[in-house]
């Protein structure tokens, strides 16, 4: 099969998930073989998510929106990334070109996933628009997995890279590890009192984890929590040392998308906090996605609670049966083939259909 040329829109609106989705999507498309055109709205995030991308993702090129330089050179599979559109000029050409034009949409464990996933949308100028949704079932686009990532995991070394990273980052004995990346969240100092009943070493991501607990109290050491809660401020890492951070750590607080993949492969317990909505939206998709994972009783109840909807209960659950779930999950999830597999088959079956 030839290579084929991908093009990729995506729009930064906040917290660096479009385009970290964006990033591995395109990296991992180039590793197969493929051309590919990243044209984001705001690139500045890969300095430190992918600080050596230009030496080692050769076959990803990364273009300013709205991408001038594409609009006469259409791509053979155009992905506007959440719904993002592309400009008016590439669309425009996009209709001589008639590409396979894919909307990747976000990832959720809700029913409307397997309903939408692969569904139609025709246009009155000719073009046609697939819909494209990851998710965790066979009827759905799957996951991002890279190839040989167990076996980068079978390899990692923990202890080494928290030291590789300063002393502060080190545990002591018999202390656990708790990474922190999160949003703002309100339920954040009842995190870390429960957190706090046992030794534990918090890490925390840049951003709205470290400006809470400053918040809080400055760190190190918050006031009327015992001492032996011992926090340190990370700085930002890219998205192979974010996963060594989830595979160093115990227990794993993630948000939004791209972070919860990396978490739920990590195979680690973890706690999902989903983007906050005023009306309350984001409780279905909470909901959802413990009823995915087939989490404890215990561990459902805490993830309600850090999402907002339901009353905070301490101590946290025991590590044993959320680590047992965690592992459950992943080994279910592992046998369906990963999202890019299954983009380019589902491309490959598009294009075979057109006359």
């Amino acid at each position: 099969m030839r290579a084929r040329r991908w093009d990729i829109f995506c729009r930064v609106i906040d917290n660096f998930g479009d385009i970290g989705v964006c990033w591995r999507l395109a990296s991992q498309l180039a590793d197969g073989g493929d051309a590919v055109r990243l044209i984001v709205d705001d690139a500045s995030a890969l300095a430190w998510m992918a600080p050596e991308r230009e030496r080692t993702t050769p076959g990803v090129s990364v273009l300013p929106w709205p991408g001038a330089a594409a609009n006469d050179d259409v791509a053979d599979i155009v992905i506007e990334a959440f719904g993002c559109d592309p400009p008016a000029a590439y669309a425009q050409a996009m209709r001589r070109r008639k590409p396979v034009w894919i909307n990747l949409e976000y990832l959720s464990a809700e029913g409307y996933v397997e309903r939408s996933h692969g569904l139609a949308s025709p246009r009155a100028d000719g073009l046609r628009k697939w819909f494209f949704y990851p998710g965790f079932s066979a009827r759905t686009g799957g996951l991002l997995r890279e190839p040989g990532l167990p076996a980068r995991q079978r390899a990692f070394d923990g202890q080494r890279w928290l030291a590789g990273l300063g002393p502060e980052f080190v545990p002591r004995p018999g202390e656990r590890v708790v990474s922190l990346f999160c949003y703002r969240n309100p339920m954040l100092g009842e995190l870390l009192a429960s957190l706090a009943q046992q030794p534990t070493l918090v890490l925390l991501t840049p951003g709205p984890a470290q400006k809470q607990v400053h918040a809080l109290g400055a760190l190190p050491g918050l006031p009327g929590l015992p001492g032996h809660l011992r926090i340190a401020a990370l700085p930002w890492l890219s998205q192979m040392d974010f996963d060594h951070l989830l595979w160093a750590s115990d227990l794993n607080c993630v948000r939004g998308e791209d972070s919860l993949v990396r978490a739920l492969w990590a195979g680690k317990p973890w706690l999902w906090q989903a983007y906050p909505q005023d009306d309350g939206a984001h409780a279905a998709k909470v909901q959802a996605l413990i009823e995915c994972m087939a989490w404890p009783a215990e561990v459902a109840a805490v993830w309600r609670a850090w999402n907002g909807v339901a009353n905070w209960l301490a101590p946290l659950p025991a590590v044993g049966p959320w680590q047992a779930a965690a592992q459950a999950a992943r080994a279910q999830l592992v046998v369906h083939d990963d999202l890019v597999t299954q983009l380019r088959r589902f491309v490959t079956e598009r294009v075979a259909r057109t006359p």
